[in-house]
């Protein structure tokens, strides 16, 4: 069996997966609201492209860089969930089940770090919106009994590629706004600290840390997760090498050429966060993971280093 399930097909990593498999020869069918082989709406299409399949992939959701708005809250949850469930229903009528689900989740299920790092043995989980859209994700991904299929969630640190993040912050250093993105203090409604959105101040002078992973190691995990049965549950997909925000926007500023990069202070990231619709809790929370999982298994990065990653992405 060498078909290839991707749903949520048509984001930046589903990109990436479709063309790495295709060149490969694998079959591949997608799924996607729309652009795609199937629709999300096509429960029993999707059920007849997974039973038989080697690989399910689940990328779906709305993405998180947006306003946090009551609308946009309740779309992030239900655009993951909705779309987990009909992978989990389709595996569970499967009479040939995949061997390995892969869901995405995300490394921002860990609290806010300063002090150490976070692995999948000794993480703590954290608290607040973005927290609990993660811990809901994983649940909808383990809710079913199937006993034929691995399951496994891919706790993504940010990508980096020739898309995604990078983009918005390589601009911003090309014009002299890529300095380092300082925390500090910002007034927060009563209605924003009870849905969970709240930002409080943290690390300061940009010592936030940043872990990263390039794309190409996202698509190598997925293939060591294929050849190796043992890994079931949370795998943190991250590097070795989490560096703080003053570092990675310096880097950023050297991959672009950019000879300025003045700091950020809070009031000037909320008031640019406001503008572009999206929030700072994305560039302000401390994300320290490390890949424990990855590493005992021996899996070699192919981006280990920020600068090297970086240059990739932007000349890709």
């Amino acid at each position: 069996m060498t078909r290839v399930v991707i749903g949520g097909s048509t984001g930046f990593i589903g990109r990436h997966l479709q063309q790495k498999y295709r060149a490969e020869g694998r079959d591949v069918v997608t799924i996607s609201r729309s652009g795609a082989d199937l629709s999300w709406s096509d429960q029993s299409g999707i059920d007849a492209a997974v039973d038989g399949a080697a690989l399910v992939v689940g990328l779906a959701g709305k993405s998180v860089s947006c306003r946090y708005t009551p609308d946009n809250r309740s779309e992030i949850f239900r655009s993951r969930l909705e779309t987990t469930a009909a992978l989990s229903t389709a595996i569970s009528r499967a009479s040939a089940p995949p061997a390995l689900w892969v869901n995405s989740s995300t490394a921002t299920i860990y609290r806010h770090a300063e002090d150490r790092a976070m692995t999948e043995s000794t993480g703590e989980l954290g608290t607040g919106f973005s927290v609990e859209v993660a811990k809901a994700w994983e649940r909808a991904l383990m809710a079913d009994a199937l006993p034929a299929t691995r399951r496994v969630a891919l706790r993504t640190a940010i990508v980096l590629g020739d898309d995604g993040v990078l983009g918005p912050l390589q601009r911003l250093a090309r014009i002299g706004l890529g300095g380092t993105q300082r925390d500090g203090w910002w007034p927060v409604s009563a209605s924003r600290c009870a849905a969970g959105t709240a930002h409080l101040p943290g690390a300061r002078g940009g010592r936030q840390r940043f872990s990263w992973i390039h794309v190409d190691d996202v698509l190598g995990i997925i293939d060591l997760l294929e050849e190796h049965p043992e890994f079931d549950g949370p795998v943190n997909a991250c590097t070795t090498h989490p560096v703080d925000n003053r570092t990675f926007m310096a880097a950023v500023r050297r991959a672009v050429g950019a000879r300025i990069g003045p700091p950020m202070p809070r009031w000037m990231l909320e008031l640019g966060a406001m503008g572009i619709r999206t929030e700072t809790e994305l560039i302000l929370k401390s994300r320290w993971v490390l890949p424990e999982k990855l590493v005992a298994a021996g899996y070699r990065f192919r981006h280990p280093d920020l600068d090297e990653a970086l240059r990739a992405s932007l000349t890709a």
